[in-house]
């Protein structure tokens, strides 16, 4: 068995901080829903402005949520762009779903895993920069 990648939240807004909560991702549940995370799954989450990388679990949330939750709140920041990433094992890859969201934490297109070759175009196009990526 190996550990492939299963699911890919890509480009969430940081809405909230709650450092005194128990822990865990608060994730818009249409969100996960649409990339295939489950509530209370394993999730890696990515924070593209400072780098930090932390493992914590999702929990559904209301419309646009994206809240960090217990010590998850000390190492992403409100406002911060991330990627959330789910993980499964198995024998080999059997495809992943990669929703990236805009503004508002809302889904503004999908894309499943291995991308063809006519996607890989469109992949580059669906990943924009992060602007002012280190706090002035």
């Amino acid at each position: 068995m190996k550990t492939y990648i299963h699911a890919k939240i890509h480009g969430l807004t940081v809405t909230a901080a709650e450092l005194e909560y128990s822990g865990s991702a608060t994730i818009d549940a249409a969100l996960l829903d649409a990339s295939g995370i489950e509530p209370y799954q394993e999730v890696q989450v990515i924070d593209l402005v400072n780098g930090n990388r932390l493992t914590t679990y999702a929990i559904a949330g209301g419309p646009g949520e994206f809240q960090m939750n217990g010590g998850a709140a000390l190492l992403v920041g409100v406002g911060h762009r991330c990627i959330v990433i789910s993980y499964q094992m198995t024998a080999s890859f059997e495809g992943a779903k990669v929703v990236f969201v805009g503004e508002g934490n809302r889904a503004v297109r999908t894309l499943d895993y291995p991308l063809m070759a006519d996607e890989l175009a469109y992949a580059g196009q669906a990943i924009q920069p992060v602007s002012n990526p280190r706090p002035v």
